[in-house]
């Protein structure tokens, strides 16, 4: 089974190391479809395997991946009060001639929380963030929005997504409760967050990063386009082999080392595939190893 992690933020919701990610359980927007019961076989899985946290938005599949998960946990009567769900809102895609655009409108958040909680079968979920800063969002707003959703009993905690410190604080200046969450992309593939202080800013401020796309959008578990991707996977590859897992789970059990303790959101619907990810909570890195990793993707010795 998988090691829990620390509370996320200074919440009480105590999560497994690695989460699952639903973006995939209907298929990818513009990718190959994934049959309902595909899906559905995935969620079982991860579940079996032990994760307890799971991440959704509203937008992942067109409403289809909440709804594939609602209909996977009716057939796992008793599961649902050992996860932590989480789901996201603020994207209006460009679907049916919409302009793309981001929306943190006190309707909009309700309306979306509202209809994710129908599609998910739930009465509540644990976390709700905003996908994306919304650059016409008015934090006060936003703040209502949330108090409404938290004493209507239908979100317990929050957080956000994709969002540079600044605008953390100056929407955790208008509530009154902490945002415990801040998911962003960082990999061995995009290295940004290490840099350009969002990890800085989730340690002093006690917030717990979530990793998505910890393998760079599955570049690293695939075949190297150019010689850079050569020399990284080729350091993944032999520090595989030394701890006994694939270079998936190496670059998983990368991120798994930062003093964050941030949460990498696996989202392979392949079983095996699941398990192999999940094979990163058995690993410790040197510190010898995080470094030489780091070294490799960047392509560049230290100053």
């Amino acid at each position: 089974m998988l090691t829990l992690n620390p509370p996320l933020g200074t919440s009480d919701l105590i999560p497994t190391r690695i989460a699952y990610g639903c973006w995939r359980l209907a298929g990818s927007e513009g990718g190959p479809r994934v049959e309902a019961e595909d899906g559905k076989r995935a969620v079982r899985a991860a579940i079996e395997a032990g994760v307890n946290f799971f991440d959704h938005a509203d937008i992942y599949g067109r409403g289809q991946c909440e709804r594939i998960f609602g209909e996977a946990l009716k057939d796992m009567p008793g599961v649902r009060a050992k996860l932590i769900l989480a789901t996201k809102c603020g994207i209006c895609p460009p679907w049916d001639g919409r302009q793309h655009s981001y929306n943190s409108s006190h309707a909009y958040i309700t309306t979306s929380v509202e209809d994710s909680l129908r599609r998910l079968g739930v009465e509540q979920v644990e976390l709700l963030m905003l996908h994306r800063p919304d650059y016409l969002g008015d934090p006060a707003e936003i703040a209502g929005a949330f108090d409404q959703l938290r004493e209507q009993g239908k979100v317990r905690w929050f957080g956000v997504s994709n969002f540079k410190p600044s605008q953390v604080q100056a929407l955790q200046s208008a509530m009154d409760v902490p945002l415990i969450v801040n998911q962003v992309e960082i990999s061995l593939g995009a290295l940004a967050c290490l840099d350009d202080g969002t990890l800085d800013h989730c340690l002093s401020a006690r917030m717990t990063p979530l990793a998505w796309s910890p393998l760079a959008k599955g570049r690293l578990a695939g075949t190297p386009e150019n010689e850079h991707e050569a020399q990284l996977f080729a350091a993944l590859d032999a520090t595989a082999v030394r701890h006994g897992v694939t270079r998936a789970a190496i670059a998983i059990a990368w991120l798994l080392q930062h003093p964050t303790r941030m949460v990498p959101i696996v989202g392979t619907v392949n079983p095996a595939r699941i398990k192999e990810a999940l094979a990163a909570d058995s690993v410790a890195l040197s510190r010898d190893e995080w470094y030489a990793l780091l070294i490799a993707a960047r392509g560049a010795k230290l100053p």
